[in-house]
């Protein structure tokens, strides 16, 4: 896939270059970045996920459009391996409401959509980033390892936006690597989606109560990465954040917990040693 007319900023956000790092868990690297900082990245990114959603006659599931310029995409993980090839990634979408969700359409018809929209609609206003089109290679030896990669990068970039949730829907079959970086399983009904093989649940990672629910070894991960980007982001001063065209309103009092029940159980403090 040739990238071509990128568009250069996201709802005010722009990154003039990418935020790259080796990870020898992985024996690749991870890059944060945005269409139009690494073009040529983006394409290989995305011809990967085309190609990965074909494989399994799910490429009804991606928005090609979208993976051809790049215009809703907030920011993008990519991993790089030793020889050079793009082997996982994802990308990310800033929601300015429900309507705005992939998932709206995976829950149509379904008894859970209103509840699929209702909790978005109560996160919009303290930053939800919705991470899509993920894949990763097939290489069943190294396919753990990169997921649980990319399941920490929504992090760097809610980090850098200011976010409070991360969003994602995945099939049940691959839902316990993702939620080894902390995200909680919506309770509503599955959907079966793309199709009747596949059972979709909606995952939410929440900044300031994920460390409740992660693995020990991603917390140490997230939280060691965070600090070494944040490091970059203020040695580079170079990041332009306008943004009033992300989020409907101006950010509210955080919600204290990921609960969707509706209660909460209390305030719940981040550590002082997590940098989130």
């Amino acid at each position: 896939m040739k990238a071509t007319a990128l568009s250069t900023a996201v709802g005010g956000f722009s990154l003039r270059q990418g935020f790259r790092w080796y990870d020898p868990d992985i024996q690749g690297t991870l890059i944060v970045s945005q269409p139009s900082a690494d073009p040529d990245l983006w394409a290989e990114y995305a011809a990967g996920a085309i190609r990965s959603y074909r494989k399994r006659d799910v490429e009804g599931a991606l928005d090609i459009d979208a993976l051809r310029d790049g215009a809703d995409t907030v920011m993008f993980c990519a991993v790089v391996d030793e020889a050079g090839e793009v082997v996982a990634g994802l990308r990310a979408k800033a929601l300015r409401s429900a309507d705005d969700s992939h998932a709206i359409e995976e829950w149509a018809g379904q008894p859970g959509q209103q509840a699929v929209r209702q909790m978005i609609d109560d996160r919009v206003p303290y930053g939800v980033l919705e991470m899509k089109a993920g894949w990763v290679t097939d290489a069943p030896d190294r396919n753990p390892l990169l997921t649980s990669a990319l399941a920490r990068s929504c992090f760097y970039m809610m980090v850098m936006l200011d976010f409070q949730f991360g969003m994602c829907t995945a099939a049940t079959a691959i839902l316990n690597t993702w939620r080894s970086s902390g995200p909680v399983v919506a309770a509503i009904p599955a959907t079966p989606y793309p199709d009747e093989r596949y059972r979709t649940k909606m995952l939410w990672w929440n900044r300031r109560d994920f460390f409740n629910h992660a693995q020990p070894r991603q917390i140490a991960k997230i939280v060691e990465e965070t600090k070494e980007l944040l490091h970059e982001q203020f040695r580079r001063g170079q990041i332009d954040t306008n943004l009033s065209g992300l989020i409907p309103i101006a950010q509210a009092k955080a919600f204290q917990t990921n609960d969707f029940r509706g209660r909460h159980s209390g305030r719940i403090l981040v550590p002082d040693h997590v940098p989130l």
